[in-house]
């Protein structure tokens, strides 16, 4: 589905790509061998644990962790891929050497970002939106292995001091509507395993997966109603699907069961024709400033993790640094940053 925008917010988010590059000028300016400097910036004061999914900036995983504790002010990090593996696949000796680095730059991890359940469901039909590359962030797994996934998330998970694991909700159907049923009982089945040993999971509205939407979310916590399943709310996902997150996507979701929101922009493609592309915090349609405010008003105390995607500034590195200038203002208009 294309998403659909007014000239007057096409006409907003380019005005705010424009101040939001202005406002990362000196951050995004900074090479990537450049030495982090000496004197950190003071920890970040937030109601939220503030954080980055750490490949976003780099692969290699000590820089990201001395960008965001020592140029970001942030304690927290979510883990998805380091050193060029997906976290699953990471032998014992590199998940050590990660647990000592988190430990030398007293970082704590705000979710293991699975792939759990990011695969076919088995015997449905492939669909339109199977075309094409997907985000597999080198998590190449399938069906059979899920059970095996889920219990390796769930033990790094505990080896890194989180109580949360993302998982997904397989790849988008055409018509979910006949598998419906067996799809919600195995997130049950994952998630009352999860919660047995102390874990949640956190379901990504995923735009290509069948909860892709605040509306489709919804739906799926509301036949899943195990309290070891949440949310991992994503507005920039949604608008890929054409909803409007916030205020009316927010607005669908049972409040007390949002476990992690991941933060990234979205605005209509500038040229050529589809659905909306990424953009920097603060240079899409999403109104993430009345997010924020929603989510400190409804109390909400977990994660708001940065998961740029958008790649205008040249290098993954300098996007995520314009990314998290705009998303760092955004906060502090709302109130949920100092």
């Amino acid at each position: 589905m294309t998403s659909k925008f007014t000239r007057r917010e096409f006409v907003s988010g380019i005005i705010t790509t424009a101040a939001v590059a202005g406002f990362a000028a000196s951050a995004s300016s900074t090479e990537t061998n450049q030495e982090t400097p000496s004197q950190p910036v003071p920890k970040l004061k937030s109601p939220f644990r503030v954080a980055v999914i750490s490949d976003e900036i780099t692969q290699d995983f000590e820089r990201a962790l001395s960008i965001m504790s020592q140029e970001f002010g942030m304690s927290w990090v979510e883990i998805r891929g380091v050193w060029d593996k997906n976290l699953l696949k990471l032998p014992d000796d590199d998940l050590a050497k990660a647990k000592s680095l988190l430990d030398k730059y007293k970082m704590k991890v705000t979710d293991i970002a699975s792939p759990l359940f990011k695969v076919d469901w088995p015997g449905a039909p492939l669909s339109k939106h199977a075309e094409g590359p997907r985000d597999q962030f080198g998590a190449d797994f399938h069906f059979k292995q899920q059970d095996d996934i889920l219990q390796r998330s769930i033990e790094i998970a505990k080896r890194f001091g989180t109580d949360r694991v993302r998982c997904f909700d397989f790849w988008r159907l055409d018509d979910p509507a006949p598998y419906r049923k067996d799809m919600d009982d195995k997130l049950r089945e994952a998630a009352e395993k999860a919660g047995k040993q102390g874990i949640i999971l956190v379901l990504e509205n995923e735009m290509s997966c069948n909860s892709g939407t605040g509306a489709e979310a919804a739906r799926t916590l509301d036949a899943v109603k195990t309290k070891s399943l949440m949310v991992n709310w994503d507005p920039g996902n949604a608008v890929m699907l054409g909803e409007v997150p916030y205020p009316d996507g927010y607005a669908k979701l049972p409040k007390n069961r949002i476990g992690h929101c991941h933060c990234k922009d979205a605005r209509p493609k500038q040229t050529g024709e589809g659905r909306s592309e990424w953009a920097p915090m603060g240079g899409g349609v999403v109104d993430w400033v009345g997010q924020f405010r929603a989510l400190k008003k409804d109390g909400y105390h977990f994660a708001t993790s940065l998961e740029t995607h958008w790649r205008g500034g040249g290098t993954p590195e300098k996007s995520s640094r314009e990314s998290w200038a705009g998303m760092h203002k955004q906060l502090q208009e709302a109130g949920a940053s100092s």
